[in-house]
């Protein structure tokens, strides 16, 4: 029998797949060899630091610790100091952050070098690939003093001997060599220099909140591969289902915060605008709230697009009530009189040392309604906030109030005190009790 043979188009289309899976294979493997990969970090950190010279540097390092918010993410609550522990849930599956103290399990055999590859470049010792949980986009910019400072401070603190917790990402996300095909797509090249045209202050202000304290990597919309928007910086996002809320000029303004305001607030994690909460209260406890007052005021002055703060400080601009149907607005009120008042007030004026205001609260002038409405479904802690200052627990009311009763709750107090006219759905608060649920089952 003879077996026909593949006409010319069969072949060259065979042979184009051919190529093409050749191309393929030889650009991921170049990919994975790290040939492409783009190292900020000069040679001269090579050269180790002396005994000394960490001693020297550790204090300034403590700073850097604070303003880069490290110990946050590097230490499980309850757990020893940078040893960490602390899951991170991803899109993707749960990540640990890792030990860096100064022992066997944690950075007690990295260089300096080292350490200057992996917060820069996102590279660990032998060429590991760091998860971008890890903010190296941000800390890319970080300048060779400061890490230095930064190496100094960690390698004198306690060796502690706890082992690293494994990671639970799926397939292919537990491939670390793939993130050497993030890091070409995401990494930027080169690092942002200071802008001439503008004053030290803005420009202290770009390294302190782009760099340091890496704002954006919760505060800016991510894309499809979990990078962050360069079209949309700062213009708010969803973690691990908290809305970061828009810290651009424009939505710092619709929250009720001005210049001054804004500054207070990061130091103190209270104000007008309300309390910090969830993952903004970590960072005001362990990082911010330790900021010189210069590093803030710059840091303002940057969100605010401002070469210098006001003289005197602005005047918030109060919302304008919406107008929204009388029978949701009389739903709403009562709710609120039966289950808000009490602590909140009757005009949600707040009551000193115990709760926040909600008249001028930003959580009744942003976007969306995600976060007040979690707020009330699940409560807040009672929280202890810089100066002594405090804020009792608010309850959950999740079992109080059903779904039609807190959308008319939520939708009439956005629209009172945020000046809000879209209403806020049952539907949506159905959505948050589902996505609360999840939460708890994990």
């Amino acid at each position: 029998m003879r077996i026909p043979s593949l006409t010319t188009p069969a072949r060259r289309v065979g042979a184009g797949l051919a190529a093409a899976l050749a191309v393929a294979v030889s650009a991921a493997g170049l990919v994975a060899s790290g040939a492409l990969e783009r190292s900020v970090v000069a040679r001269d950190v090579e050269t180790p630091l002396s005994a000394e010279a960490l001693r020297g540097l550790a204090p300034r390092g403590a700073k850097v610790a604070a303003a880069a918010d490290c110990f946050a993410c590097h230490t499980a609550r309850g757990g020893a100091p940078w040893a960490g522990g602390l899951p991170l849930e991803t899109p993707f599956g749960t990540i640990h952050a890792t030990n860096i103290s100064p022992s066997p399990q944690g950075i007690g055999g990295w260089s300096r070098a080292d350490f200057h590859r992996a917060l820069r470049d996102g590279i660990a010792p032998g060429g590991r690939h760091l998860y971008p949980a890890m903010p190296y986009t941000s800390y890319r910019g970080l300048t060779p003093e400061d890490v230095d400072a930064l190496y100094a401070y960690l390698m004198t603190r306690a060796p502690v001997a706890v082992e690293n917790r494994a990671n639970t990402l799926a397939f292919p996300f537990d491939q670390r060599w793939t993130l050497a095909a993030w890091n070409l797509l995401s990494l930027p090249a080169t690092v942002a220099a200071p802008d001439p045209g503008r004053s030290p202050l803005w420009n202290r202000g770009r390294y302190v909140a782009d760099a340091l304290g890496h704002c954006g990597e919760c505060h800016t919309p991510r894309t499809v591969i979990q990078a962050m928007r360069p079209d949309a910086v700062y213009r708010g996002a969803t973690i691990e289902g908290v809305e970061a809320p828009d810290i651009t000029p424009t939505g710092l303004a619709q929250m009720g915060f001005t210049p001054h305001g804004l500054r207070d607030f990061m130091r103190t994690g209270l104000s007008a605008q309300g309390g910090a909460t969830h993952q903004m209260f970590d960072v005001v406890h362990f990082s911010t709230q330790h900021m010189d007052e210069a590093d803030l005021t710059a840091l303002s002055a940057y969100l605010f697009d401002r070469d210098a703060l006001p003289a005197e400080p602005e005047t918030p601009v109060a919302a304008t009530p919406a107008a929204i149907p009388a029978p949701v607005a009389a739903r709403g009120r009562a709710s609120y009189a039966g289950l808000c008042a009490g602590c909140h007030g009757g005009a949600g004026e707040g009551i000193p040392h115990v709760s926040v205001p909600l008249r001028t609260n930003a959580a009744m002038r942003v976007a969306g309604a995600g976060g007040l409405l979690r707020a009330i479904l699940v409560g807040l802690p009672a929280q202890r906030f810089p100066g002594n200052e405090r804020m009792e627990a608010m309850p959950p009311f999740a079992a109080l109030i059903d779904d039609a009763a807190l959308a008319d709750l939520a939708t009439w107090m956005r629209a009172e005190w945020g000046g809000q006219s879209q209403a806020v759905t049952p539907d949506e608060v159905a959505r948050q009790r589902a996505g609360l649920r999840a939460d708890a089952s994990h």
